[in-house]
């Protein structure tokens, strides 16, 4: 004996309630994930990055960033290159594994920067404000410093930021037992 629905009008109910059903589920599973994407890169791709954080300590309180690490090679070359937007706690934190007189460009970046140059032990040596897209200019630390912080311009002098204050990341073994 096969089965005969009572009228058309009671599949269609029952489809329109399954695309419904499958369109909703997809529409949450695209908007909630665990990562961020930080926007397309060279290659034209979406790169999704984990999460990582540091914190910044002003004499105005402590500041948190969610960062992206940069601890290799290929990662330090490109960057923040042709990143057109990024939400406002966010940044990448260049690892050079060791102290040492680094020099910085804005090339194929378009978004203004603000550089935290940071040293060994946390303590940022130098922060060049403000800094103009796309310019081939270096950009010194002035010393030799392990990190580079890159952050939206303004973050700053919108987080009181000076050189001498400190910056905690398990990088620089100054990190809190909280979860940086």
């Amino acid at each position: 004996m096969r089965y005969r629905p009572k009228s058309f009008s009671s599949v269609c109910v029952f489809d329109l309630r399954s695309v419904t059903f499958v369109a909703g589920f997809l529409a949450l599973f695209m908007f909630v994930q665990p990562v961020v994407s930080m926007g397309d890169r060279e290659a034209g791709t979406a790169n999704e990055v984990p999460l990582n954080k540091v914190l910044i300590e002003t004499d105005q309180g402590q500041f948190e960033i969610f960062i992206e690490l940069a601890d290799e090679p290929e990662e330090r070359r490109t960057g923040l290159m042709f990143r057109e937007t990024m939400p406002l706690n966010a940044g990448m934190l260049f690892d050079f594994e060791r102290p040492r007189q680094i020099s910085m460009w804005m090339k194929n970046t378009p978004l203004p920067l603000d550089m935290f140059f940071i040293r060994r032990d946390g303590t940022i040596a130098r922060i060049a404000e403000s800094t103009e897209p796309f310019s081939e200019r270096g950009i010194p630390a002035g010393e030799a410093v392990l990190a580079v912080l890159e952050v939206n311009a303004g973050i700053a002098q919108r987080f009181g930021a000076k050189p001498g204050d400190v910056v905690r990341h398990k990088i620089f073994r100054n990190h809190r037992l909280d979860g940086l």
